[in-house]
């Protein structure tokens, strides 16, 4: 659905503002796997972008029954310009753990995935990060988000040079999910955002993390679902070395 649907023309609505978008296909292809999942599984729960609380104003609740975590399209502006570098992202948690990641970018046919315990693969695959430590040695993946005030923009656009003053360079790709598993296979060293939510992240967590590297908040600290801030890079010391660097930007929690 994401391939045909990434060639043709698409009828595109906005969500918060003009830089937050969302088609049709999104909403399809949610509707597609929660229907699917829901025949198999009729006793889970589903957290998924297009029918999200949070994107109604009200918290997600997130409890220990089995929970899929669902982005149809972790991406949708480069989606919308077709642009390649889109993707879905899929995981299940119970228990408030994550037990399977899968991400899927159909327009280059990767494939990510990880189970907890038994490494991350990229088309079957094993992948690992890589021996990066230090900044001065480090590509590093940032993304500026769907916010345009003056405050949040500021803020972004001083953290990213702080980065490319000290890194090799730095890379605004437009997929909280397929940035963490470039970070997952080598691809780059880190990846920082403030304003992503769960979806856009969960199973990139568990890919990383199975791929050999770190995932904290921004300040360096055990990473929160559901507090929208996210640092995972190729070793502890490289996370540390952005946290010292990089200025918080407070969100709500979902």
């Amino acid at each position: 659905v994401i391939r045909k649907g990434f060639f043709e023309n698409k009828e595109v609505s906005v969500k918060e503002n003009f830089a937050d978008l969302v088609t049709e296909t999104d909403q399809a292809v949610e509707k597609l796997v929660i229907n699917h999942l829901k025949s198999k599984f009729q006793n889970h729960c589903f957290i998924g972008e297009e029918s999200a609380s949070a994107e109604k104003g009200q918290h997600i609740i997130l409890t220990d029954a089995p929970t899929w975590i669902i982005d149809p399209i972790d991406g949708t502006t480069n989606f919308v310009h077709k642009f390649p570098f889109c993707c879905i992202s899929l995981a299940l948690m119970v228990n408030k753990v994550i037990e399977f990641g899968i991400v899927y970018n159909s327009v280059t046919n990767e494939i990510f995935s990880a189970k907890r315990g038994q490494g991350a693969f990229l088309n079957g695959n094993k992948i690992s990060v890589s021996q990066v430590k230090e900044l001065k040695d480090a590509l590093v993946c940032a993304e500026i988000g769907s916010s345009r005030d003056d405050a949040t923009l500021t803020v972004k656009f001083d953290n990213m040079k702080k980065i490319i003053e000290k890194a090799h360079g730095i890379r605004c790709q437009g997929s909280a999910a397929l940035n963490m598993c470039y970070v997952a296979c080598g691809r780059a060293d880190a990846y920082f955002e403030f304003g992503p939510h769960i979806w856009d992240f969960a199973a990139g967590e568990i890919i990383v993390k199975e791929a050999g590297g770190v995932v904290f908040s921004t300040d360096g600290s055990p990473v929160d679902l559901l507090a929208r801030k996210v640092l995972c890079s190729s070793s502890k010391e490289l996370s540390c070395s952005i946290t010292k660097l990089i200025q918080d930007i407070p969100y709500d929690r979902d």
